[in-house]
């Protein structure tokens, strides 16, 4: 499963952008499962964030893609990216 995470807005702006490949990972099963909570879970459509508030684009296999603000992020969603954001290329 390839998941792809794009994170903009917050006081600057920036965007940043990270994808992991979940093949061969050991912990593939715990970031799929994740990947397919936060898109069972996210209605579809932009969410309304804050100003400031970061919001963030997770794609998964180039096929399905959810936007989610802060605040309110489920934990599924705030794990998620967290690590997608801290380890992906």
């Amino acid at each position: 499963m390839r998941i792809r995470v794009i994170r903009s807005g917050g006081l600057l702006g920036m965007t940043r952008r990270a994808e992991l490949e979940t093949s061969g990972r050991p912990d593939a099963a715990e970031l799929e499962r994740l990947a397919r909570e936060v898109l069972a879970d996210t209605p579809p459509g932009p969410a309304a964030g804050v100003p400031d508030g970061y919001q963030y684009t997770v794609t998964v296999d180039d096929d399905r893609t959810v936007e989610f603000s802060e605040p309110g992020l489920s934990d599924a969603q705030s794990q998620l990216v967290e690590r997608v954001l801290g380890e992906g290329a």
